[in-house]
């Protein structure tokens, strides 16, 4: 195993995991309607979702190196959702007492990992570049799953914890009303974003 190539690859896991992007807009919206607490399981879904996503793309880059319009495909219904997420995001009301249907869990989770296009990409990339570097078979690929799964749910309860944070900041209904319109259109704006990019 070429271990020389872990730092690039580490800054590049830091940058990609911790950076706005479908889950951690998701759960640093979710955190500020809900809280940290509340949004565990759709950031333990978004965890599992995120590595069994990585694990497969690892056992088939070469397979899915040869179908770009694969990815094509993915990102637009990735974005779809993403945008689905976004609309119904803004479109909602600041959380009373009795609002108890609208929080997302587990399922949400593992799904926007199979519709997010940015994670395919992502994961090809790794997988293909250092993936290979840093040797080849199973364990190199388990090795990249690993860390990022470690700087994936770090990021997502700094984000949850961010939207948490800005509800308690901002506690009235009206601004709960415009932190819920800005992390729709954040959500909106970052699939119009994956459409183009």
């Amino acid at each position: 195993m070429d271990t020389e190539v872990l730092p690039p690859m580490l800054l590049l896991m830091l940058f990609a995991c911790f950076s706005p992007g479908p889950n951690n807009i998701l759960c640093a919206a979710h955190g500020s309607k809900y809280s940290v607490r509340e949004t565990l399981s759709l950031m333990v879904g978004m965890g599992l979702g995120w590595s069994v996503l990585g694990l497969l793309i690892g056992l088939a880059t070469s397979t899915f190196e040869q179908y770009d319009t694969t990815f094509e495909v993915l990102s637009f219904v990735g974005a779809a959702y993403i945008a689905f997420l976004g609309i119904a995001m803004y479109r909602s009301s600041p959380l009373k007492a009795e609002d108890e249907t609208q929080r997302l869990g587990f399922k949400t989770g593992v799904a926007l990992q199979v519709v997010n296009g940015k994670a395919w990409a992502y994961f090809l990339a790794l997988m293909t570049t250092f993936g290979t570097l840093l040797g080849s078979g199973l364990p190199p690929k388990l090795l990249i799953i690993l860390l990022n799964l470690v700087f994936g749910v770090a990021a997502l309860l700094v984000w949850a914890t961010f939207g948490s944070y800005l509800s308690t900041l901002f506690s009235s209904e009206r601004s709960g009303v415009y932190i819920n319109r800005s992390f729709g259109v954040a959500l909106i704006g970052v699939a119009v974003y994956l459409v183009l990019v």
